[in-house]
């Protein structure tokens, strides 16, 4: 044969072929083989948002078209993701996947959300020569499914997209994730108000205002007769409008933990709660009671007033307070009456007709006593400093227990205001003695008076609470004497004061068992009422 290809002999034909043949299975053994494809030049990652991986959607970002992330490393904002109960790798710590394992893991994109696997995610996709180069001078550089071709594409509208949602993410990061109050009656623009606190906030549950709740009252004023006074269940007088018991306090940027009956004695188990202070101390002490238990008759609760020396005695009307226990977790409730929170004691005790020393700056005798059994104290007082309380009770003023001589504490505002002092400063100054112990002073219950005092034809007939409409905004409690006296201690303000005070319509105002007419009281409120509210507080804040 000649030369040329036809010229060639059988055999060397032969060899032709086969190295063309080996060639091919090399190229194809190239693109085929994780070996071989590991030795390849890495290509750029696409990391997925906080945001995105718990298929939120991002305004103004995703489209149909594109998903962009340009010059910021996305992986740095994020620290923990939690996906479908399981807790992810750190972004900024992702591990390279196997390609075994990155097709096992593909994100669905839509115009409304990206859904994805429980794992972490990665998209390779090729980048221009031109995008390697911005790699060098970016920290992370990444281009979306069917995004531009370019970086240069991503500059100026799609750059400040990019900026805002990372601020966005930052902020949702350092925030705890939770899920919309679905239960709560108020909507709209309040919703987005109500946020979940970190540790590092404090709620102020003054702030805030009354929403209607059909889910109210918590308890039955009709029922609950083993703990309830009937003087102050309206529901047993003549009164005939409840709408004051539809309503709930919502604090204002903030979520106030439901009250629960168990869950209130579960975190007491073990442990004592006692009011000391007035006849609204009184109140709020019922209330509880009637909270915890539903309104219901229990036989699993027992006096146990004499562990405390407040058995009643033969002739009293009514006992110094009262102490119940929960036998089911052990945790007792108990109210001690001390209408002026100071020490009262007889002048002389031999003679039945006797002056009493108010010791303005001595703490009750009971309360010196007990202290110690204590786990959590509301202290209060406010209401019997009037020169007629004090005439009518025989009481006499003492300071370092020899009657007063100073004319400043002459003045009963000012007497009160140092006994409120005197009283938190000794508990704040036994705190040390007692590190479990949480004590609270509650500030002053407001009444609603109108054309006259209690004795003087003074009424309060509103059945429309002026609270409508109305939100309490101040950051300073109204009780201005006893937010100063707590600040700087350790005794924690229960502020109610304003909350209270556009509740005018939740008096018991001129209703009564016995139906007469009379003084009205716009001191006390009807049960269930407005005191629920203030243990609600309390129980948010133990």
């Amino acid at each position: 044969m000649k030369g040329g290809f036809y010229g060639l002999r059988a055999k060397e034909l032969s060899l032709i072929t086969i190295a063309l043949m080996c060639t091919t299975f090399f190229i194809w053994a190239w693109q085929k083989t994780a070996l071989l494809t590991s030795l390849m030049p890495p290509q750029p990652l696409l990391k997925l948002s906080p945001d995105i991986i718990v298929g939120k959607p991002l305004p103004s970002l995703v489209s149909p078209e594109s998903l962009i992330y340009m010059g910021k490393n996305v992986s740095l904002v994020a620290e923990k993701v939690i996906l479908n109960n399981q807790e992810e790798l750190p972004l900024n710590e992702a591990a390279p996947l196997s390609s075994a394992q990155r097709s096992n893991q593909r994100s669905v994109i839509s115009s409304n959300s990206v859904t994805t696997t429980d794992q972490n995610i990665e998209i390779h996709t090729s980048v221009s020569e031109e995008a390697k180069d911005k790699q060098n001078q970016r920290p992370e550089t990444v281009v979306g499914t069917q995004g531009p071709s370019s970086p240069r594409e991503v500059d100026g509208e799609h750059k400040q997209l990019v900026e805002q949602v990372l601020k966005e993410v930052e902020v949702a990061m350092a925030a705890p994730v939770s899920s919309p109050d679905t239960s709560s009656p108020v909507k709209g623009k309040d919703d987005r108000n109500l946020t979940m606190l970190t540790e590092n906030q404090a709620c102020n549950y003054a702030k805030g205002k009354w929403v209607p709740d059909n889910n109210r009252p918590l308890y039955s004023g009709r029922d609950c007769k083993q703990w309830l006074s009937g003087a102050w269940a309206c529901r047993l007088t003549q009164r005939t409008d409840f709408a004051y018991e539809k309503l709930r306090w919502q604090p204002k940027n903030c979520q106030m933990e439901e009250f629960e009956g168990s869950k209130f004695l579960r975190k007491m188990q073990d442990k004592t709660l006692a009011f000391v202070g007035d006849s609204l101390g009184r109140q709020q002490f019922q209330s509880l009671m009637c909270m915890l238990t539903g309104g219901k008759e229990r036989h699993d609760v027992i006096d146990v007033g004499q562990e405390y020396g407040l058995a009643q005695a033969r002739g009293d009307t009514r006992p110094s307070g009262w102490v119940y226990r929960f036998l089911s977790t052990n945790t007792t409730i108990l109210y001690y009456w001390s209408s002026s929170l100071c020490d009262v004691e007889p002048i002389n005790k031999t003679n039945p007709n006797t002056h009493y020393a108010m010791h303005l700056d001595r703490p009750p005798a009971f309360l010196r006593q007990y202290l110690h059994k204590f786990d959590v104290l509301v202290l209060n007082t406010g209401h019997h400093w009037n020169r007629g309380k004090l005439k009518a009770n025989k009481w006499i003023m003492h300071i370092g227990g020899v009657p007063n001589n100073d004319r400043k504490l002459a003045m009963i505002w000012k007497a009160k205001n140092f006994t409120v002092h005197s009283s938190i400063n000794w508990v704040n100054s036994q705190l040390p003695k007692y590190p479990g112990l949480k004590a609270f002073y509650r500030t002053i219950s407001p009444r609603h008076f109108v054309g006259g005092d209690w004795n003087t034809g003074g009424s309060c007939d509103n059945t429309t609470p002026m609270s409508v409409g109305k939100e309490v905004l101040q950051d300073e409690s109204s009780d201005a004497s006893a937010a100063g006296a707590a600040k700087g201690t350790g005794v924690k303000l229960l502020d109610i004061t304003a909350l209270s005070q556009i509740r005018d319509e939740g008096h018991i105002s001129r209703f009564s068992l016995s139906a007469r007419s009379g003084v009205q009281d716009c001191l006390h409120w009807c049960l269930p009422g407005v005191p629920d509210t203030w243990n609600e507080i309390l129980f948010a804040q133990i």
